[in-house]
């Protein structure tokens, strides 16, 4: 039955369909692996991992049960165990003392087992659950949206290329627009579907998020919510019109400045971001663009360049406006720290399905011969330039000099001409072909298709959980864990990957979880003061009556 295996009778259940799923028992187990990341499951209840086992049904009869699925993949996530693969270099027995079994399922198995919760189809709901949660306990309705593009280097799907800024390069690929808070949490995922524009992607967001969010008590001049982006979607009558239609106010940076404020017009403000004072010169002024009047705010920088920054938001005061708008960052910051500690762009399930895309598209026959026009066009242009320079530079006084001195270019002239006919055969074969169609119109060979979105949607929830927990760990430490600012997130990770006594006591219904010493008294005394704030939420292990208890074994 494989390495680790003691219940063997259950197990026997399970294969027969005897057995819905096998129980969390746990037992008195020293220096189990791992165990550290068991400290975790208080923030991960608080971040909505109660959703997760609402929202999804109950899996076929086996010995593993969607609570146990849904466990070890946060686990998997907290630990930076970045695929079902990476499962083979860890001990199962370990692990599985951590669900309350005696090992975690084979790497095939536990394929199988995720198939059987995305095949229920539920992302969407699960994300609707979670960002309805999240936004109730926003301050402020305040959110950015920007494109990840995630990379495709795979043969099997045909996806359409896009420009990936952090590789520099036109590449395949598909885009997700994450909804993030000023802080950076994420709040909610949408899946491109095929070649969408951040603005596509803004009034897809506002058809979500306006029946979440309950309207403010206010004058017609408070906004339902504002959007933060950056210059990407820029068009002013499109933002005057989600200002009519919707009530959504929009902060963004302008486009296409062209003239300069006075420097006398700048007053320093003193202001707040992220706790930390920021002194800023600022100038706020009206602005008519495409006919519509918006409120511009410039900031005033050491070299003399000025930033700017629109705003269909009525009543937000100057400096608010720009710390919103410079807090975008974090949302970067976000994607750079998912992507070098989550593999979030690292699919879990391969295959395609067809796309939906409804709009017309760029035709990539007419892509293709405008490109061949292109370099035709260059190619002439560059012969050109020679026969130029050699006439240019030619020192004779008299016509016949002149005739000889071309008679020597006449090869280069032969080749213009080539180019000529080309550029004019290539107009006319473009010219026979529209420039944009439908999906349906591409060859069926060719036609661009999708990956598999369920299973990535899936594991976005599961990223974003994990991620909002450590977030929510980092945040406790603030108060007595000098430097978290640079050391915080290092930290939860030795104790994420550190060892621990299990001590169950099924009397009192506890399960007391022993941290092994760290590295620094500094650390120790940090996951002391952590562990007493953790054991004040009397959290209870999922799908058992066990209150989990936290020490430490540092003295």
């Amino acid at each position: 039955m494989g390495i680790a295996t003691a219940r063997t009778e259950e197990r026997c259940l399970a294969v027969t369909g005897n057995q819905s799923h096998a129980e969390s028992q746990f037992e008195h187990h020293k220096s189990v692996l791992n165990a550290g990341v068991l400290l975790s499951i208080p923030a991960l209840i608080s971040q909505g991992l109660e959703k997760v086992f609402t929202t999804y049904g109950p899996l076929p009869p086996g010995f593993y049960g969607l609570c146990h699925i849904i466990l070890l993949s946060c686990f998997m996530a907290l630990c930076r165990i970045k695929n079902p693969e990476q499962l083979k270099k860890h001990p199962p027995g370990e692990l599985g003392k951590l669900l309350g079994l005696d090992r975690v399922p084979e790497v095939g198995y536990f394929r199988k087992k995720l198939k059987q919760v995305i095949d229920q189809s539920r992302a969407d709901d699960l994300h609707t659950e979670l960002f309805r949660s999240w936004v109730s306990d926003l301050p402020e309705m305040f959110f950015y949206i920007d494109g990840h593009i995630r990379v495709y280097h795979g043969s099997k799907a045909n996806l359409s290329k896009r420009y990936v800024s952090r590789e520099k390069l036109c590449l395949n690929g598909t885009t997700e627009f994450w909804i993030n808070d000023q802080s950076g949490m994420p709040l909610m995922v949408i899946s491109g579907e095929l070649n969408e524009k951040l603005k596509e992607a803004i009034e897809l967001c506002i058809e979500k998020l306006k029946p979440e969010i309950k309207q403010q008590r206010g004058n017609e001049n408070t906004p339902l919510f504002t959007l933060v982006f950056d210059r990407e979607s820029y068009e002013p009558s499109w933002f005057k019109k989600l200002w009519k239609e919707h009530k959504v106010a929009i902060i963004t940076y302008r486009k296409y400045v062209k003239d300069k404020w006075d420097d006398n017009l700048f007053l320093n403000t003193n202001t707040q971001m992220f706790n930390n004072p920021v002194k800023m010169q600022l100038c706020e002024m009206g602005v008519s663009l495409s006919g519509e009047w918006f409120r511009e705010i410039r900031k005033l920088t050491q070299s003399g360049h000025q930033t700017s920054i629109l705003t269909t938001h009525p009543t937000l005061e100057m400096e608010q406006i720009a710390v919103k708008m410079f807090s975008r960052w974090t949302q970067e910051n976000f994607f750079k720290y998912m992507m070098e500690n989550f593999d979030f762009d690292r699919m879990i399930e391969y295959g395609t399905e067809p796309s939906l895309y409804k709009k017309d598209i760029p035709n990539p026959a007419y892509r293709k011969l405008s490109y061949q026009l292109r370099k035709a066009r260059e190619k002439k242009s560059r012969v050109e330039a020679r026969v130029y320079q050699k006439l240019d530079n030619d020192e004779s006084k008299t016509i016949e000099d002149m005739k000889n001195k071309i008679s020597l270019t006449s090869n280069l002239i032969e080749r213009i001409n080539e180019y000529k006919e080309e550029i004019i055969i290539l107009l006319k074969k473009r010219k026979k072909i529209p420039s944009r169609i439908s999906l349906d119109q591409m060859p069926e060979d060719q036609r661009y298709n999708k990956l598999k979105q369920e299973s990535k949607k899936f594991k976005n929830a599961i990223l974003m959980i994990g991620y909002r927990a450590e977030t929510a760990l980092y945040n406790l430490l603030t108060d007595f864990y000098k430097g978290t600012k640079k050391d915080g997130r290092i930290l939860l990770k030795k104790i994420f990957s550190s060892d621990a006594d299990m001590i169950p006591d099924y009397t009192n219904n506890t399960l007391t979880i022993v941290l092994h010493c760290l590295a620094t008294p500094r650390d120790n005394d940090a996951v002391r003061k952590l562990c007493h704030l953790l054991n004040e939420t009397e959290t209870i292990y999922p799908s058992t009556k066990l209150k989990l208890i936290f020490k430490t074994i540092a003295v």
